[in-house]
């Protein structure tokens, strides 16, 4: 089978995979409304696709009971130039608007049905984060060639703690697949789980001030491809948040017990491992261990 390298086109041709979010918890909070930012990003997806005429953009609506796929830029004939191909706005992403507002409206439906009390109004991002990275690999295994794949996260719904080990899971992939993970945090508090993804596979990660500016935001950050970056200055994190979940709760944590054999946390001493089984003696569970530490020694599997 050629490698990765060999079936890419050249460096400057990107396949972006971005994750939109839809959760209704969260714009039924926020000062911008959802069909402002809309706005800005579809303006962002024509900029993206403008810079290149091989360029490829594929959405995933994150939702808060579900996520599916609302576009995807090489199934449609005229993904080009807007301006060059004489057609509108509207009639490139017709279909995106369509199926985002089917998706909205029975997501809207599910969350209503499933919203609890005990629940972080979190999106679903590890389902996204999955979506993205098998739409990637399905790319390199067709024997064609292919853009260089990257992940935008545009994201404004808190953390939700449960999703923290298939979150993790998706950023190793994501990191043995060589796939780096961008992050734009539209929030008021910023997110561990993003910039964990963002640090760990050579992402960027970014918190705008102004809302009202995303397009520039966007446009100036994210659309730049890989090969570009090593060119330009980009915001480098200032300090990453590497605290992490407790299985046995699914609380974030600053210290806790970590298993040595399948390095699960906990928030409390257990007798055995909930997620290996192995029984717990003294050279089995770090007591009181630092979990940031932890992390960053862990492998990537």
């Amino acid at each position: 089978m050629p490698s990765v390298v060999s079936k890419q086109y050249s460096d400057d041709v990107s396949l972006l995979v971005l994750l939109l979010d839809t959760n209704p918890l969260f714009w039924s909070t926020t000062s911008i409304t959802f069909s402002q930012f809309l706005s800005h990003v579809l303006a962002f997806l024509n900029a993206v696709l403008g810079l290149n005429q091989l360029n490829q953009v594929v959405v995933i609506a994150t939702g808060y009971s579900s996520c599916d796929y609302i576009y995807d830029s090489s199934l449609t004939s005229n993904h080009g130039n807007l301006e060059s191909n004489g057609i509108g706005m509207p009639a490139l992403f017709g279909s995106l608007l369509k199926k985002l507002e089917d998706f909205v409206t029975k997501d809207e439906e599910l969350s209503k049905e499933e919203v609890s009390e005990d629940r972080i109004p979190s999106c679903l991002l590890s389902g996204s984060l999955s979506m993205a990275l098998c739409y990637i690999q399905r790319v390199f295994r067709s024997g064609h060639l292919h853009p260089q794949p990257r992940i935008l996260c545009l994201q404004g719904s808190p953390d939700g703690p449960e999703q923290y080990v298939a979150v993790m899971n998706s950023i190793f992939s994501a990191q043995r697949l060589m796939v780096p993970i961008d992050s734009c945090y539209i929030g008021v508090q910023n997110s561990a789980f993003l910039q964990q993804a963002s640090y760990i596979t050579g992402g960027v990660h970014h918190t705008p001030k102004q809302l009202d500016g995303l397009f520039q935001y966007l446009t100036t950050i994210f659309a730049t491809d890989l090969h570009s970056r090593g060119f330009v200055q980009l915001p480098k994190p200032i300090g990453v948040d590497f605290r992490a979940s407790c299985f046995c709760h699914k609380k974030t944590i600053d210290m806790g017990y970590i298993c040595s054999v399948c390095l699960s946390i906990f928030c409390e001493h257990h007798k055995k491992c909930s997620t290996c089984g192995s029984v717990f003696g003294q050279s089995k569970l770090d007591d009181a261990s630092s979990v940031s530490d932890k992390k960053r020694k862990a492998p990537s599997t």
